[in-house]
């Protein structure tokens, strides 16, 4: 390759200093809210440390200054076309973006005005236009146009037209007029569908306005192969033009593409005819009175869109599952996660084993978030348990006036570790009563759950119900231990006592006492808070369907506050009957028995004693047992072939990634993501691998000779 001499130090510092002053022209002044957005989430790199990367790749030294060659630019320092037979003038095309003066060779000045480029909110278009403007002089001629385009793989499968009413428009008449950044932005958005269009008229070769359903596939894979998923691509020819027939008219290409185009906005409709239900499968009539508000999304392309979802599962809905195998440039994300594990490769192999394992794994799962939650929440839980064993029928039992009370004076007399008396058996306990709780809540809605993913709400409270009782057997010994120690502090003459003495004077049978009434509360609160936690979820949910932290917490803490307020007379009844009567207090044979007596010596009021104290200690306890359960479920994933958590999944256009490479410093961080970008992004595909000789062409690149085959 014949290099031209470098210019001057000053050449080049008065050349960076004009690409500096078209950059804040261009975006400064243009798009000042997305730079300033931009710029908080991509720091650009230190001059200094950019110098020490520069000249770690610069091999060429003139007049005592370095420079990198255009190769060691792309294949070393960005690490693209590493293969042994790559193109040479692909390597030379994308290269040229960054050296301004067009001499074959990128200085230090160069290289940091590139990276301020990649470090735009608009890098892509401003690489694209870059890389189009082969002179440097800040506008694209046609001839520049066709230079670059012309070398693409999309021309060379279609040829593109230079002389059609497109160009002209854009470049006028005699095809003189350059055009400016904006300008060739709006250009290139609009190529591609013009290219479509001159291949569909290139294929239509009888004027009839219909194409094979053949050539119709060959358009979508060489135009629009960017655009198209392996799935679409698999049933193109199958789906072409709706109709046994396979003809493609021009108004079903058309609107295949725009379908295509418009695929964010077909989320968007199922969101809100599903009211965020991601499980939901709609019928076309539903699709189409939700999409009568958006006017870009035609008839034609909801039947191409049932059309393709129905080459697979032909029930005449579609899911959000179907939409996702269509959509382009999408991405499923499962935030936070750290481990993701296939168990199986698909649902029908979720056999007996398998879903014991997923089983095992929620109880896992729940049994950590139940410790996380119990623990947050303790202190309020006892001073809950002690205003509720209050027996205010005798003189001087009275102790606490109301639950700020009651935790001053506990802090006062017993210390801080008195506000966690009782906290170890509560996290043996807890931890297994919240794990079967959510495990049972959860086997139970999906064994009820119908094929395309929905439950009814008297099924949803069922399930609750169902969790509720299952938890009782195994928590009712554990939480009459915890109650006994946690008012075993409140007479300073009374002896220390352990969970091990509480076990040997209870005995078995003492350990279910109160079981009843444990019965009483469990089951109503479950029913109430499980339906209650997954509706708000829904409501909580963005408009893609997912949950955020906060909205997780949200949605427990609020569905916390019917279930444990309307439960707080069995909780009452539940503590008397399995806390130890001291001398002269009123002593109870069951659940009836002591519901008598409390109205009777105490009023209706008494029922509800500590029932602040029990919202304020369950509503934040369910909050932090719910959110740290779904995101341990999104942190360490096992797909076991069943239901997801609703709301973990994120749909999100794919965008540029960030690279680990040391070197890569600002704006370089998302340099490779932005070089193969053009590609995903405007389809502008160039040869990878150098072409046998005898295909060679005379294709001029700037700032080197003219190859010739």
């Amino acid at each position: 390759m014949d290099i031209m001499a470098a210019p001057s130090r000053d050449n080049r510092l008065s050349l960076f200093n004009q690409v500096v002053k078209f950059q804040s022209l261009v975006r400064g002044k243009l798009l000042p809210t997305a730079l300033c957005e931009f710029d908080a989430a991509l720091r650009r790199a230190d001059p200094d440390a950019l110098k020490e990367v520069f000249l770690k790749y610069a091999t060429v030294v003139r007049d005592d200054e370095h420079f990198i060659t255009r190769e060691d630019f792309v294949r070393h320092f960005l690490c693209l076309h590493t293969e042994e037979n790559y193109n040479r003038e692909t390597v030379n095309f994308l290269a040229s973006a960054a050296d301004y003066t067009k001499d074959g060779l990128i200085s230090f000045e160069e290289f940091h005005a590139f990276e301020s480029v990649l470090s735009a909110p608009d890098a892509m278009y401003l690489f694209a236009f870059q890389l189009f403007d082969t002179n440097g002089s800040g506008f694209v001629s046609f001839d520049e146009f066709e230079e670059i385009f012309m070398h693409t793989d999309l021309h060379k499968e279609v040829q593109f037209n230079f002389d059609s009413n497109f160009i002209r428009l854009h470049f006028g008449k005699d095809k003189k007029k350059v055009i400016t950044y904006l300008e060739f932005s709006q250009l290139l958005h609009d190529m591609l569908e013009e290219h479509a269009v001159q291949a569909f008229q290139q294929h239509d070769r009888s004027n009839s306005g219909q194409i094979t359903a053949l050539d119709f596939a060959h358009i979508m894979k060489s135009i629009k192969s960017h655009l198209i998923t392996p799935y679409v691509k698999e049933h193109l020819v199958s789906v072409a033009g709706g109709s046994t027939a396979h003809l493609v008219s021009f108004q079903y290409f058309t609107a295949f593409n725009s379908l295509l185009n418009n695929m964010e906005l077909v989320k968007k409709i199922y969101t809100t005819a599903s009211h965020g239900n991601l499980h939901a499968e709609l019928t076309k009539d539903e699709f189409l009175h939700n999409a009568q508000m958006f006017t870009q999304v035609t008839p034609l392309e909801i039947e191409i869109l049932f059309h393709l979802a129905q080459q697979q599962h032909p029930t005449g809905r579609v899911s959000y599952a179907d939409i996702m195998k269509i959509a382009p440039l999408v991405v499923e994300k499962m935030p936070y996660s750290l481990i993701a594990v296939q168990a199986v490769s698909d649902p029908s192999e979720r056999g007996f084993l398998i879903q014991t394992l997923e089983s095992a794994y929620r109880f896992t799962l729940g049994a950590i978030a139940g410790a996380v939650g119990a623990t947050a929440v303790y202190p309020i839980d006892l001073v809950k348990t002690r205003l509720q064993n209050q027996r205010s029928a005798f003189v001087g039992e009275v102790m606490y006036k109301n639950s700020f009370d009651c935790f001053r004076k506990v802090l006062r007399h017993e210390g801080l570790r008195g506000l966690y008396r009782g906290l170890l058996p509560q996290l043996v306990g807890v931890a297994p009563e919240k794990a079967i709780k959510l495990t049972m809540n959860d086997l139970v809605r999906d064994k009820l759950r119908s094929l395309n993913g929905e439950i009814s709400f008297v099924e949803e409270v069922f399930a609750g119900a169902t969790a509720g009782a299952s938890q009782v057997m195994f928590t009712n010994p554990l939480e009459i231990v915890k109650i006994r120690l946690q008012v075993a502090g409140e007479l300073r003459s009374q002896a220390r006592i352990g969970a091990i003495s509480v076990v040997k004077e209870l005995g078995f049978l003492g350990l279910y006492k109160g079981a009843r009434a444990c019965f009483l509360r469990d089951i109503p609160f479950s029913a109430i808070y499980f339906p209650t936690y997954a509706h708000g979820k829904v409501l909580l949910a963005d408009e893609n369907g997912h949950n955020a932290p906060w909205s997780l917490f949200t949605a427990g803490l609020l569905a916390g506050i019917p279930s444990a307020s309307l439960t707080t007379p069995a909780d009452v009844i539940k503590t008397r009957l399995q806390v130890a009567a001291r001398a002269g207090q009123t002593t109870y044979t069951g659940v009836i028995d002591c519901f008598r007596k409390i109205l009777k010596e105490e009023g209706g009021r008494a029922l509800w004693k500590g029932a602040p104290a029990r919202v304020f200690r369950s509503s934040p306890q369910f909050g932090v047992t719910l959110v740290t359960y779904e995101l341990l479920q999104r942190m360490f994933y096992v797909d076991f072939g069943g239901s997801r958590p609703t709301g973990s999944d994120v749909m999100e256009p794919v965008g540029p990634s960030e690279s680990r490479n040391p070197d890569h410093l600002g704006g370089y961080r998302l340099g490779a993501a932005v070089f193969t970008g053009i590609e995903s992004k405007f389809g502008l595909l160039f040869p990878k691998f150098e072409q046998p000789r005898t295909s060679r062409t005379n294709v001029r690149i700037p700032g080197a000779q003219t190859l010739v085959g």
